[in-house]
């Protein structure tokens, strides 16, 4: 990506958080993270009301509490999540929240810190296929193009599925926002960004364009500190030979 999209990108993000700050729909100090918005648990309501929802079978979710609202509808509608671990900082890098046999209520396993205490962690290798992905944004426009915090961690996530064959063409990916992060303007993308297919608000729901997915991870894109951060990417690259901003 060049600094120039770079720049681009975080002028967004930006101009997104200072107006969540400004106009009071999110708590302070919301830079750097996905938004936890007002709203959240009526357009997580939203969501489940949808035809891709009830047809889902499976889940893959955002660890961001953004997305808490949505992730324990799923579990409380007896739907298999798979929720990514914080910073996919672990060899095994997805809890697995299997509602048939938690020992603790949705709303307590859905958050972050109560998968790391009652989930047990899970490898692509042993994952089912996704029904359906939530993801979190900052931004996002009409045509289904978003923007994260700038880790790129979704990024790596959808890649990392769609490598293994376990998103298909059929896989609805969803965000839930509050209507100030929906943008009607452009928002800049590389090849490895992936588009949105639905984006819920507390107030309506958007159908956007054709899908866009990456077809594999993007390695040209990763830096040596982001692969040894992250083990099963620093595994492959070892098991490779490959070096960051190879492809």
């Amino acid at each position: 990506m060049s600094s120039e999209m770079g720049t681009a990108k975080q002028s967004i993000r930006k101009h997104v958080w200072d107006l969540l700050e400004r106009e009071r729909v999110v708590e302070p100090g919301v830079h750097g993270y996905i938004p936890a918005f007002t709203g959240a648990d009526t357009a997580a309501d939203r969501l489940a009301e949808l035809p891709a929802w009830r047809a889902a079978g499976v889940i893959k979710a955002v660890p961001d509490r953004a997305q808490l609202p949505v992730r324990e509808h799923a579990l409380r509608d007896g739907k298999l999540v798979y929720m990514a671990v914080p910073r996919l900082a672990d060899d095994l890098p997805f809890y697995l929240l299997d509602p048939a046999s938690l020992s603790v209520p949705p709303a307590e396993v859905a958050s972050s810190e109560g998968a790391a205490r009652a989930a047990r962690k899970i490898g692509v290798a042993h994952m089912r296929p996704v029904d359906l992905v939530v993801c979190g944004s900052v931004a996002v426009n009409r045509a289904g193009t978003r923007l994260g915090k700038g880790a790129g961690y979704s990024d790596i996530e959808v890649a990392l599925l769609q490598e293994a064959g376990l998103i298909s063409p059929h896989t609805v990916i969803v965000t839930t926002v509050h209507p100030l992060q929906v943008l009607s303007d452009p928002i800049p993308e590389t090849e490895h960004d992936f588009s949105v297919d639905v984006i819920v608000t507390p107030d309506e729901v958007i159908q956007c364009g054709p899908p866009r997915r990456p077809g594999r991870l993007d390695w040209e894109q990763l830096t040596a500190e982001k692969i040894a951060a992250i083990p099963v990417l620093a595994e492959r690259a070892a098991a490779s030979g490959r070096e960051a901003g190879t492809p």
